[in-house]
């Protein structure tokens, strides 16, 4: 099924002051000089998916430089029926996000209802990133898929800080020194650090195998790369390991311990993939990773999902994001927006695909 945004409309986003977007084809090129807004444009359709940027963490750094707050507005069809979504930050920092003039009391239901794959230069970092990156690769994914896995997963980071301030505090002398306080928190923990553990464990036994086999494609020959999820309740229940390592925690004033600590560990052979991995190989496997989760969220979801390719020509493999691209583009489905400084670039590899497109100079 087809999921299209079919027009955008950004006021005090990010170098925008107020501009409109119409979008007339499912393959969208969008090309111009570097600060003229390309990334700001896609970082404003992932925020409509998201309710939030891709690209930076604080709202207030998104507003345009002089102002407060800023409204996004974005016209949609799904299954067929025409959408409105709308979020605006007010002036007090207070954000609202609405669907067809229906406010959510929680942004995360909206998680999901807009499935959305994204390829950034700096991406390679799940490559070649500390373990945070992974996770965040994983968790975007799943929540896009199971709105009870991003409970879960909101509900363990909740109480994670609420069980690192006691332990500061138990340590320093300040606020209560009950351990039963403890007792609870890690019974809270336990509960949803099991319960994520499990829906990881489950979605990344099927995943991994597809990711090697899209590398093993994209590489178009074989090569020993292997994808394993690595964490510690592999061994051990979140209970176990929060009781086990709690006077460890009481020195060091955090949790040691916990799906908080899960990762994915990238090896050719038996060495490192980051190590040994060349600059090509890299790509591919981030390429794989990417095709793997679009693949997974149109099965999953019978909605194929908005692909951002934010100026992949200037920094990535030219060759690799052509073959990309006319792979993603045989999906008649997917609504694709690409960035490129040149023009002439990227309508040279939109022609390839022998579909209609539209070109956007900004």
């Amino acid at each position: 099924m087809r999921l299209t945004i079919h027009s955008i409309s950004l006021f005090q986003f990010k170098n925008y002051f107020h501009e409109e977007f119409q979008f007339s084809e499912r393959i969208i090129g969008i090309w111009g000089k570097n600060g003229k807004g390309k990334t700001n444009l896609l970082d404003a359709i992932h925020y409509l998916c998201f309710t939030k940027s891709y690209f930076t963490r604080l709202d207030s750094l998104i507003t345009q430089h002089g102002h407060q707050g800023f409204r996004l507005e974005g016209h949609f069809t799904v299954r067929g029926h025409e959408e409105k979504a709308v979020c605006v930050l007010r002036e007090n920092g207070r954000k609202e996000f609405s669907v067809n003039d229906e406010f959510y009391t929680r942004f995360s239901k909206h998680i999901g209802r807009y499935p959305c794959v994204v390829i950034a230069p700096d991406d390679i970092q799940l490559i070649l990133g500390g373990s945070e990156e992974r996770r965040k690769f994983i968790d975007t994914l799943l929540s896009q898929l199971d709105a009870a896995y991003l409970q879960s997963l909101i509900n363990y980071t909740k109480i994670l800080q609420q069980r690192n301030s006691f332990l500061k505090a138990y340590q320093e002398g300040f606020g209560s020194r009950d351990l039963s306080i403890l007792d609870v928190l890690d019974e809270q923990l336990s509960v949803e650090g099991d319960a994520i553990y499990k829906k990881r464990s489950t979605f990344l036994l099927k995943f991994l195998p597809d990711v090697k086999q899209l590398y093993n494609d994209i590489a178009q020959h074989y090569e020993p790369i292997n994808l394993i999820y690595e964490s510690e309740l592999h061994e051990h229940s979140m209970a176990t390991l929060l009781q086990f390592n709690r006077q460890r925690d009481l020195v060091i004033q955090r949790t040691s311990s916990g799906i908080h600590r899960d990762d994915l560990v990238f090896n050719m052979g038996q060495q490192p993939f980051k190590s040994v991995a060349s600059q090509g190989q890299r790509k591919s496997l981030l390429f794989a990773l990417k095709l793997a989760e679009m693949e997974v969220l149109k099965a999953e979801k019978h909605l194929s999902p908005f692909l951002l390719l934010d100026d992949v020509f200037e920094k990535l493999d030219e060759e690799r994001i052509s073959n990309l691209l006319q792979r993603v583009a045989a999906d008649e489905d997917a609504q694709i927006f690409i960035t490129d400084t040149n023009g002439e670039r990227l309508k040279k590899q939109l022609e390839k695909l022998s579909t209609p497109y539209q070109l956007i100079e900004l």
